[in-house]
């Protein structure tokens, strides 16, 4: 499943976010601010129990999240996109899982992970801003349900037609979620019209 987050407050970020020109600084605001306004859409079918809670006046029955959430940002773009989630979440776990490609073999090479063991009681959502050959992101799920992850969904700023299709294959039943599906890749693997490296761009590097 792929859902694009149509929404009139993202799509002025993202407008600012796709001009050559936004420094660092107001690059790093704006992808959080999407975050953030992201968040509701994918926590929507987040399940709920009930909950005694004793308000100044009287006892009623309110709702918590079942299952603790886990955020998981690739290395190191997602960086720049786990804050506006844990705006909203702000209870959430934090694992991180570090991947670059191999320049040989243009595979995802993992150089970092610091998941825990068991992560079948989470509710997970994976996060890096750019879906664009779809490899990196393979990889992470495959490693969060190497490590028993049962509910998984996918979170990224833009995404290429080529990436949602490859991810699709791959893992059918891990929704996608994205602030807006560009046109296509080019022979570089960089999305059209995108935003360039979103890592150089969120840390001036």
């Amino acid at each position: 499943m792929f859902q694009e987050i149509a929404h009139p407050l993202i799509a002025n970020e993202l407008g600012i976010l796709r001009q050559k020109d936004c420094p660092p600084h107001l690059f790093r605001q704006s992808v959080r601010r999407v975050a953030a306004l992201m968040t509701p859409y994918l926590c929507d079918k987040f399940a709920t129990c009930d909950v005694t809670v004793f308000t100044p006046l009287e006892t009623i029955t309110a709702q918590r999240l079942q299952k603790p959430v886990m955020l998981v940002p690739i290395l190191r773009a997602g960086l720049g996109f786990l804050d506006g989630f844990l705006d909203v979440i702000p209870q959430a776990t934090v694992a991180h899982i570090g991947l670059k490609r191999n320049e040989q073999t243009l595979l995802p090479h993992t150089y970092y992970s610091n998941l825990p063991e068991s992560l079948g009681d989470y509710e997970i959502i994976l996060l890096d801003p750019m879906l664009a050959t779809g490899g990196s992101a393979i990889e992470a799920v495959k490693q969060l349900q190497e490590s028993g992850a049962k509910s998984i969904r996918f979170a990224c700023l833009v995404a290429a037609p080529e990436g949602v299709e490859i991810f699709s294959q791959a893992w059918p039943e891990v929704p996608i979620y994205a602030a807006s599906l560009d046109r296509c890749l080019n022979e570089h693997g960089y999305i059209l019209p995108g935003l360039g490296d979103a890592g150089d761009r969120l840390f001036g590097t």
